[in-house]
């Protein structure tokens, strides 16, 4: 019966065979080891390690790091401020309008494939 198991099964685009299967992980399971082996023992838990780089400064509170979206992007949203005011208008937070919406736009979609 267990020879039945260990047997290679032919897929058509391959093959499974336990055995292969069960080597291969115990080999790259002892690459890893090894690779990990090479690592830096001077590693210290609760020290000045532990701490996020910062290219040198030093850290504050997050809410002072934090970069806002609005600071991050702010050209941006200036320069297309007709077209996001105009869809801030056009947001009622109703779910019936948005589905309204992608009815007639995948009606006209629909539209102009048929008339291509």
């Amino acid at each position: 019966m267990l020879d039945m198991f260990l047997q290679t099964f032919d897929t058509g685009n391959g093959f499974w065979n336990p055995i292969v299967w069960i080597v291969a992980f115990v080999v790259i399971f002892l690459i890893v080891v090894i690779i990990r082996g090479f690592g830096n023992k001077n590693y210290k838990k609760g020290t000045g390690q532990t701490k996020a780089f910062l290219s040198g400064n030093q850290e504050y509170e997050k809410t002072q790091m934090h970069v806002k979206a609005s600071n991050l992007y702010w050209g941006w949203t200036e320069s297309m401020k007709w077209v996001i005011d105009g869809l801030k208008k056009m947001h009622t937070g109703n779910v019936s309008d948005y589905v309204l919406w992608f009815v007639v736009v995948m009606g006209i979609l629909l539209l102009c494939v048929g008339l291509i």
